[in-house]
């Protein structure tokens, strides 16, 4: 599918993408010649590029392309990935966040050499790496290409072949993210997230709005009552079993999944880890929250419209997407629509590219072969390493044309190689003290093994499926391997118990607004779920059902009590809370306000 005048589109998304590249120089320049200001954006970063950044990281062509092709598919049930995020984000900004900055992280890894050994940050080092340069880069880099190559006929345009046409759209995108990641450092990633994350709204609220105003014959209303009284089932969010995302497992797994995605994974969390503050991050982490409640919106909607608008009669459901921005988009828009498009491909994967090298510089070479490498000599060798890693990803990324039906459910299974593990390890050396390092390794190598059995290694080696969701397989994992833990805890612990000291280098003063913010986000949540639900949207006999007012005025009324109990308690408890974790008698104490905790300087 052609959208307009090719050259026009090329040029306009040209412009485009070459407007964000030079802001970003403009904004960065000089400022990465040490480790700080590269890896971590000198500790500058406001709420506002943390949001941007995490948005853009976390949403790629994947999702616009994925999850409208599963709305047009079935119905929203998909949305639980996006929107059920919001609970682990709450957790990182009000507990895993303190703890990252009071000690002062580059990344997760160095935290868990200093929680367990050295030998614990390798293990995890190389899980990170492995999920990220063989599936998640390509992955994104090949989502991104079926992407445009859906969007535009560039077989035909330009006379080459299929596959010729994957190979060179990766290597073009990948190459642009490179760069960005490789010269640049984290901070020209966050502020081209945050101007790509502008496009990216502008146009995700802008689909749905043309595509109901076309789907009504140039009436808005009469499209909004069509997808809300015909065919309401696909209204609605509550998986059944027959769903890929039942909705049991929004209770089980998948809690854990996004806790380690936006709690732990580190191409997530660095942009967090150079917070100019803790209020700063916090504000960075929660609105990022919000965005995410936008998804349903944005990348579900159209694919429900598409639905009505073509009926079943796609070869593809992932042609859904581009088949309505094809049809509802105005000509002029398309080379901005291309642009927002390839950034949100080139953030996700730049900002991983940008990780995956911080990783190898500070947690692999510096950590192993040299403690003494100064700044210059690190910088130098994350660009080296991003290089290869990107020259990997590239090569890598055109072999998934042969990877077999199913790419993006596998990839969600493949992932629970490392997240499950990650994630038990973080929580079991936070909240206990004497765990031994034993106890990380074991659960690493017991959960790979483990994990490969229960969803793929009983059907290869014994013709024999495990009745039991993948999701679900996460949680029950996730019970096991705490177990495990503690139980060599018990057996075998530490002769010294762990003792966490604060080496804040920013102002640990909470934001204010982070536990009544934290508290609607998740009344938002509730609520969005009650409306694409039997009582709500996806009511068959009318708009919404009689009980869906007194369920969302319930949840409202809930919302305000738990808001009021929070501004008057719980904010002093939290503030006192943070003070406390963050107090070392031999440092310079600042003076604070009643409901500050202590700021510290060095």
């Amino acid at each position: 599918m052609i959208i307009g005048g090719i050259g026009f589109t090329l040029i306009s998304a040209a412009f485009f993408m070459g407007l964000v590249a030079w802001y970003s120089y403009i904004k960065t320049k000089g400022e990465v010649s040490d480790s700080a200001g590269y890896f971590l954006a000198g500790r500058g970063l406001t709420g506002t590029f943390i949001a941007g950044s995490l948005l853009l990281t976390n949403l790629s062509a994947e999702q616009l392309v994925g999850l409208n092709g599963q709305a047009y598919r079935t119905n929203l049930s998909n949305m639980a990935w996006e929107v059920t995020a919001a609970f682990a984000i709450i957790i990182m900004a009000t507990y895993l966040l303190p703890k990252y900055l009071g000690g002062n992280f580059t990344t997760l890894p160095e935290f868990l050499s200093k929680r367990f050994d050295e030998g614990v940050r390798q293990y995890t080092v190389m899980l990170f790496m492995l999920g990220y340069i063989l599936v998640t880069a390509p992955s994104m880099l090949y989502s991104g290409a079926l992407a445009v190559l859906q969007l535009f006929n560039v077989p035909e345009l330009f006379g080459i072949s299929y596959e010729a046409s994957v190979w060179i759209v990766i290597w073009i995108i990948g190459i642009i993210g490179a760069i960005y990641a490789i010269f640049g450092g984290l901070k020209a990633v966050a502020i081209s997230d945050t101007l790509n994350g502008v496009g990216l709204i502008i146009i995700g609220l802008l689909v749905p709005i043309l595509g109901l105003i076309a789907l009504g014959d140039g009436n808005i209303g009469d499209g909004m009552k069509q997808i809300a009284t015909t065919n309401t089932e696909k209204m609605n969010s509550i998986g059944t079993e027959k769903d890929s995302v039942p909705f049991g497992t929004i209770f089980t797994g998948m809690i854990f999944a996004n806790l380690f995605y936006w709690a732990s994974n580190q191409y997530v969390i660095q942009r967090t880890l150079g917070a100019k503050s803790l209020a700063e991050g916090q504000k960075g982490v929660l609105i990022s929250g919000f965005y995410k409640l936008l998804v349903p919106l944005t990348m579900m909607i159209p694919g429900v419209i598409a639905f009505h608008m073509y009926g079943d009669g796609l070869k593809s459901v992932d042609l859904a997407y581009p088949a309505l921005i094809s049809d509802v988009l105005p000509n002029w828009m398309s080379g901005f629509f291309l642009a927002v498009l390839l950034g949100a491909v080139l953030s996700s994967f730049n900002s991983l590219l940008n990780s995956a090298a911080t990783m190898f510089a500070l947690d692999i070479y510096k950590a192993r072969f040299n403690r003494e490498a100064d700044d210059r000599k690190l910088i130098s060798v994350s660009k080296i390493a991003g290089t290869l890693l990107a020259v990997v990803s590239l090569c890598i990324a055109p072999l998934l044309m042969n990877a077999p039906e199913g790419l993006w459910d596998l990839i969600r299974r493949f992932t629970g190689f490392f997240n499950i593990p990650i994630i038990v390890i973080l929580l079991v050396g936070i909240f206990t003290k004497r765990v031994p390092s034993l106890a990380a390794k074991v659960v690493i190598i017991f959960h790979v093994i483990t994990y490969y059995m229960l969803v793929w290694g009983t059907q290869h080696l014994f013709d024999f499926v495990v009745p039991i969701h993948f999701i679900h397989i996460y949680a029950i994992l996730f019970v096991v391997e705490v177990a495990i833990m503690l139980a060599i805890g018990f057996w075998k612990p530490r002769t010294t118990p762990y003792t966490f000291r604060s080496e804040a280098a920013i102002d640990m003063v909470p934001w204010k607004y982070t536990l009544p913010v934290s508290v609607i986000l998740l009344a938002l949540v509730a609520i969005l779920y009650v409306v694409f639900s039997p009582i709500g949207l996806a009511y068959a006999r009318g708009y919404v059902s009689p009980a869906f007012w007194p369920v969302t005025l319930g949840i409202l009324a809930v919302t305000v009590a738990l808001s009021f109990l929070v501004v008057k308690k719980w904010n002093k408890t939290y503030a006192q809370y943070l003070k406390s974790e963050n107090a070392i008698t031999e440092r310079k104490v600042c003076p604070t306000t009643e409901f500050q905790p202590t700021v510290y300087k060095y």
